[in-house]
């Protein structure tokens, strides 16, 4: 599983012309989920990224976490995050798990999320085109993948 977690001081998904998730401040997460994803990749990746100190305290040092600052989340399925581009210019996606695979392992996550955060996440619609719009904080742009917990 893979994560690309932007701190923002705002952030949007657009589907269609219908605004479908709006947050002011937090994290906007991009997550990618291939086939060897496991829920203990889902409990792993949840603690990790909601104790991840990014935010700035009283001094202005990253030392706070979303959790301690109360900030929203919006998650957004993103299969490309497993693009192969080692041969020719045409990457291919087949790590990506398929929807029957990656559904419900991107459903638990949400639902993780919101339990280890203790708020609701948005979120924007598996599979959808979207417009996703964020005005990234810092910029602080952090890439998490459960294969390399090191």
């Amino acid at each position: 599983m893979k994560a690309v977690l932007q701190r923002v001081t705002e952030a949007s998904v657009t589907i269609d012309g219908q605004k479908v998730a709006a947050i002011n401040g937090g994290l906007l997460i991009l997550i990618g989920i291939e086939d060897a994803d496991t829920p203990e990749d889902i409990n792993w990746l949840r603690a990790k990224i909601a104790k991840l100190r990014i935010f700035g305290d009283a001094d202005g040092v990253m030392n706070l976490s979303v959790q301690e600052t109360g900030g929203d989340i919006i998650v957004v399925s993103q299969f490309t995050l497993h693009a192969l581009t080692k041969k020719g210019n045409r990457p291919s996606y087949i790590k990506a798990a398929r929807p029957e695979v990656a559904i419900p392992l991107y459903e638990a996550f949400i639902k993780q999320m919101e339990i280890e955060v203790g708020k609701k996440i948005q979120t924007g619609q598996f599979g959808a085109d979207m417009k996703v719009a964020l005005l990234n904080d810092g910029p602080v742009t952090i890439i998490i993948d459960t294969k390399n917990k090191e």
